[in-house]
C-alpha cells in the first residue's frame, strides 16, 4: 500500500516538472539578465511551505555566487524591509499568488524601486499583476490526496529555483574554485584552496639527519619526531635523499654492522618530493600512487621545508 502510495506521489510530481519545463519561454532569458546584471542582491521571499523553498533557493543562490537572502515577509512588515535596495531584485514564492503578508509587502516594493519576480500557480493573481515577471508553477493537482498539503506545488517552486541558479552559474561562467572559496569546509573546498604548505609539518618538527650519521642515529631522529623516516640533507639543506623502515628492511641482513653504517649507504635517493605551494590534492595523489607515506617539500632549488605525511591528508580530511 505505502509502496503504491510513494510511486503515486514520485510520478505526479516528475508529471508537474515535465509541464514545467514546456511553459520555459524567453521571458526566461529576460529573467537571468536582470538576476545577472542586478548591482544588489536578490532577495527571496515567502511564507508557510513555500518560505522553506525560499530559503533553500536563496542559499543555492549565494552558494553559487550570486549574493541572496531570504526574508520573512511578516517579519519585512516590521522593519525587515529596510534589507532592501533600489538595486535589489525580489524573487517572490506564493501558489495563490494572493498570500496576505506577500500582498502586504507589494507597495512598498515598488516605492523603494526594487524589480519583483513573481513564482506563482494563479498568473492572474495580486501577486502576478503587480510583478516585473511572472514565472508559472501551477500544477493539475497536489500529492497530498485532500488536494491540501503543498506538496506537489512547493516542488514545482524548488525546481524552478534549481533551474535559476544553475542558469545563473553558467551566465556567470561561475567555475569549481569559485564553488570552493565559498564551501571552504568542504571536501571540494579542500581539494581546490588547500596547498602543501597550509598542511606540511615544518622543517623543526621532521626528523633531519646529514648524509655520514650513521643509521643509529638516524633511528633515534626518527623516534624522537615520532615520524616514519629521516630526511638527508647536505650542509646546505639541500635534499639529498629519504631513510625509511623499509630502506632499514631491505638491508637488515648485513646484521650487526647495520646501524654503524653511514646512512647514505642505504637511503632511498632522489625521492619524489612536491613544491610548498602546490595544491595539497597533488600531494594526495602522488602519495597514492607511488605507495609512500611521506612526502618531502622542498623550495625550488631543491632545499627542504618540511614533509607531508599521510596522516597530515587523514587529519584535514583530504581523503
Amino acid at each position: 500500500m505505502s509502496v503504491n502510495i510513494a510511486k503515486n506521489v514520485l510520478l505526479n510530481e516528475s508529471r508537474a516538472i515535465s509541464k514545467l519545463a514546456e511553459r520555459i519561454n524567453e521571458d526566461f532569458n529576460h529573467i537571468i539578465e536582470l538576476l545577472s546584471k542586478t548591482h544588489g542582491r536578490i532577495i527571496v521571499t515567502g511564507m508557510g511551505k513555500p518560505g522553506f523553498i525560499a530559503q533553500k533557493v536563496s542559499a543555492t543562490l549565494s552558494s553559487t555566487g550570486t549574493p541572496s537572502l531570504y526574508l520573512h515577509p511578516a517579519e519585512a512588515s516590521h522593519g525587515d524591509l529596510g534589507r532592501v535596495t533600489s538595486g535589489d531584485v525580489i524573487i517572490a514564492f506564493s501558489n495563490s499568488g494572493e498570500t496576505e503578508e506577500v500582498i502586504k509587502l507589494l507597495p512598498i516594493i515598488k516605492k523603494i524601486g526594487a524589480k519583483l519576480i513573481a513564482i506563482t500557480g494563479n498568473i492572474k493573481s495580486s501577486l502576478a499583476r503587480a510583478s516585473d515577471f511572472i514565472i508559472d508553477s501551477s500544477v493539475d493537482k497536489e500529492a497530498c490526496p485532500m488536494g491540501l498539503a503543498p506538496t506537489t506545488s512547493t516542488t514545482a517552486m524548488l525546481a524552478i529555483g534549481d533551474a535559476l541558479a544553475v542558469a545563473l552559474l553558467k551566465k556567470k561562467n561561475f567555475q569549481p574554485k569559485d564553488f570552493a572559496l565559498f564551501h571552504p569546509g568542504g571536501a571540494l573546498g579542500k581539494r581546490l584552496l588547500l596547498k602543501v604548505e597550509d598542511i606540511m609539518r615544518s622543517i623543526d618538527r621532521v626528523p633531519v639527519v646529514f648524509k655520514d650519521m650513521k643509521i643509529k642515529d638516524a633511528l633515534l631522529e626518527i623516534t624522537k619526531k615520532r615520524s616514519g623516516s629521516a630526511s638527508i640533507i647536505d650542509k646546505n639543506g639541500k635534499l639529498l635523499g629519504m631513510f625509511t623502515d623499509g630502506d632499514l628492511r631491505r638491508h637488515f641482513e648485513r646484521g650487526k654492522d647495520l646501524m654503524n653504517l653511514k646512512v647514505d649507504k642505504i637511503m632511498t635517493e632522489n625521492p619524489f618530493t612536491i613544491g610548498p605551494t602546490k595544491l595539497a590534492a597533488e600531494a594526495v595523489e602522488i602519495l597514492k600512487n607511488k605507495k609512500i607515506d611521506e612526502l618531502p617539500v622542498v623550495d625550488k632549488n631543491g632545499k627542504l621545508l618540511g614533509l607531508v605525511d599521510v596522516q597530515d591528508i587523514l587529519d584535514v580530511g583530504l581523503v
